[in-house]
C-alpha cells in the first residue's frame, strides 16, 4: 500500500487502535517513525516499542498505555501540522506551546526529531510535525 504521508498514517493508526481499546498496534518501520516512537516513550505516552525485522521494511509494534485499567487512553489526542500539501516551519522563538506546555510539539530540527521543548534549550528551530496531549 502506497502513503503519500506516512507520520499521519502512523497517527491515524495510534489514534484507530486506542479508540478500538487494543493493546497494542503495529505500523512499518522509518527512521523517522522510530524518533517519533522514542519521543512518545520517553514523555510517558506509550509503554514500550519494538523494531521488529521481516526481512523487508520492518515495522514497529507501539504498546499503548492507558488511565484508570483500560478505560481512557493516555494520549487525548494527536495532531498532523505539517503536512506534503503546506510545510510549516518555526524559529525556535516562534515553536508551538501545545495546551500551554501540557503537550508535546514534535519538531523535526537539523539535530533530528525532538520535542518543542528540547528544540528551544537548544536554540534550534525546524519543522513542526505534529502536537500530542
Amino acid at each position: 500500500m502506497i502513503v503519500n504521508d506516512p507520520i499521519a498514517d502512523m497517527l491515524t493508526r495510534i489514534r484507530n487502535a486506542q479508540v478500538a481499546k487494543h493493546d497494542s498496534v503495529v505500523v512499518p518501520a522509518s527512521n523517522a517513525k522510530q524518533a517519533i516512537a522514542q519521543i512518545l516513550l520517553d514523555e510517558g505516552y506509550i509503554k514500550s516499542f519494538e523494531r521488529i525485522d521481516d526481512g523487508v521494511q520492518g515495522q514497529l509494534k507501539l504498546t499503548l498505555k492507558y488511565m484508570n485499567g483500560k478505560q481512557q487512553p493516555v494520549i487525548a489526542g494527536l495532531k498532523r501540522i505539517s503536512k506534503p500539501g503546506l510545510r510549516v516551519y518555526a524559529k525556535c522563538e516562534e515553536l508551538p506551546k501545545v495546551l500551554g506546555g501540557l503537550g508535546v510539539a514534535i519538531v523535526s530540527t537539523s539535530r533530528g526529531l525532538m520535542t518543542d521543548k528540547n528544540a528551544r534549550s537548544n536554540n534550534l528551530g525546524g519543522e513542526v510535525l505534529a502536537y500530542i496531549w
